[in-house]
């Protein structure tokens, strides 16, 4: 085989694995929309009362969520209460440090 063979056969091979890669791109594009369209379908069927589960409470309250910020109807929520509180200073937990006095 001549080189000019050899090198043909490497272009026509690179050729086919950017081909596959291209197909595999496409085919993940085509599923991500294919998702969206299911979700939209579902939220759809959710605010019309067609379709309940609680799995599908909460994502579907963050749409509405986003939705509303989106339309300048609210502002973001707060970070909550529970994460805004502070650790209590070591001296005022019991148990986590021995006094100075023992």
């Amino acid at each position: 085989m001549s080189f000019f063979d050899k090198a043909k056969a490497a272009a026509s091979q690179a050729a086919a694995k950017a081909k596959q890669s291209a197909q595999d791109v496409q085919h993940k594009v085509d599923l991500g929309s294919a998702y969206d369209d299911l979700g939209r379908a579902t939220f759809e069927l959710i605010e019309s009362g067609e379709l309940a589960h609680p799995k599908l409470d909460e994502p579907a309250a963050k749409v509405r969520e986003l939705r509303r910020r989106m339309d300048g109807k609210a502002e973001p929520e707060a970070a909550p209460a529970e994460s805004l509180e502070q650790p209590a200073p070591a001296e005022a937990r019991a148990g986590d440090e021995p006094s100075a006095q023992e």
